[in-house]
């Protein structure tokens, strides 16, 4: 979550998904307002991620449709722009899972 909110990304939720969902236990939602933020905020993920040695299962989406989703296997993180992620409303769909943290 903190590589994210570096690149300013905004309304972080960690959702708890563990004993709901069947291939994931996580789900990190964050926002971006810009196509190039969006970029920043995946990529950063990435990186950091990589330099601990977990390895990128599945990347789909891109900036410009205004979401991004990598998938670590047991952790999905999903960068989207405010419309994408109003108009996917994964908030919605899993708002039964646990919100381990929520950083506005």
């Amino acid at each position: 979550m903190d590589i994210a909110s570096d690149k300013l990304a905004s309304d972080l939720v960690l959702l708890d998904l563990r004993g709901m969902f069947a291939f994931a236990d996580y789900f990190i939602l964050a926002n971006g307002e810009s196509t190039p933020q969006l970029n920043a905020i995946a990529d950063s993920v990435e990186e950091e991620l990589k330099k601990l040695g977990v390895r990128l299962h599945h990347r789909e989406g891109t900036p410009e449709e205004g979401w991004l989703l990598l998938d670590y296997g047991d952790t999905v993180v999903h960068v989207f722009d405010p419309v994408a992620r109003n108009y996917y409303g994964l908030d919605r769909l899993w708002r039964e899972a646990p919100a381990l943290l929520k950083v506005q």
